[in-house]
């Protein structure tokens, strides 16, 4: 009976990792589409600020009341993450304003190469040759996915690869917080840190929404980010850092669907390739995992 049992969790344990990853990137998609419609003067900045000063309010309201929202575990990891994580979405969000979206996107979504190689120096985790080959299948097949060509702005594409690389630092160090913190402590240290980074320029360019439109996307940017988060920091608690990353990047094939089926963007052969290596690798890495785990 002990044995079954302990069959039965590893078995919910590598379902749960693949199905919180796979919902936080929906969402994700779901918000990147908010945020490429809100009207052009709202900068990186005011991006930010909302999402992150919105994030630390949804999450003192709905889940820090009576309680000190800053107590948890490895504080200064715990800021640290807030920093990298911040940082990276400034970054990203930098390059897309000076590349060509597929190139930034595909740039920065070699991240989970990043996360595999943290992973192995921080935490010693060991990357056997079927899993590099399934992480560079992966990185082909976004590459493909968005049709990638070299943009000749350097600084975007320094950017890009930045954001990546502190992506992928961020998201190797969210396993090591989530053995002793939830992730709503996490996504709160998170929104603190952008909310700190980005308020001094918000303070000197206010914006208001002007219009119950604006209105709507903007608690649109704030709660979709904040499910998306909170769904990708509980998912790392069953994956390591490069196997969720890599789930993760099933997000370019949601984006990829949203052009085509709501912007009206033209189906190309690159979609159905680059789509097929996506899902493929992914779940090779997943039917790696269940077979060593048995």
């Amino acid at each position: 009976m002990p044995h079954t049992a302990t069959r039965i969790v590893l078995m919910d344990a590598r379902t749960a990792g693949p199905l919180f990853m796979l919902s936080a990137a929906l969402l994700f998609t779901l918000m990147s589409t908010i945020v490429k419609l809100m009207p052009a003067h709202y900068t990186v900045w005011h991006l930010g600020f909302i999402r992150c000063f919105g994030g630390m309010l949804v999450l003192t309201l709905v889940f820090s009341r009576k309680k000190n929202p800053f107590k948890g575990h490895n504080v200064p990891l715990l800021i640290l993450r807030g920093c990298t994580g911040s940082l990276a979405f400034f970054f990203v969000v930098s390059a897309l304003r000076l590349l060509p979206m597929s190139t930034a996107v595909v740039l920065f979504y070699s991240y989970p190469a990043f996360a595999a190689l943290f992973g192995f120096l921080v935490y010693k985790e060991q990357i056997n040759r079927f899993q590099i080959v399934c992480i560079a299948i992966l990185l082909a097949g976004v590459a493909i996915l968005f049709d990638f060509r070299l943009s000749a702005n350097a600084l975007g594409q320094a950017m890009a690869i930045i954001g990546a690389v502190l992506a992928g630092f961020t998201v190797t160090i969210i396993r090591s917080l989530r053995e002793h913190n939830g992730p709503v402590i996490i996504y709160f240290y998170f929104c603190t840190m952008g909310t700190l980074a980005t308020l001094p320029f918000c303070i000197a360019h206010p914006i208001v929404p002007a219009s119950a439109v604006e209105w709507t996307m903007t608690a649109g940017i704030i709660c979709v980010s904040v499910a998306a988060q909170l769904l990708m920091n509980q998912g790392f608690f069953f994956c390591k850092g490069f196997e969720g990353a890599a789930y993760m990047s099933s997000e370019t094939l949601f984006t990829a669907m949203v052009g085509i089926v709501f912007l009206m963007e033209p189906v190309s052969w690159h979609l159905f390739a680059g789509g097929l290596l996506i899902v493929g690798a992914g779940l090779a890495m997943h039917r790696l995992g269940r077979i060593q785990t048995k």
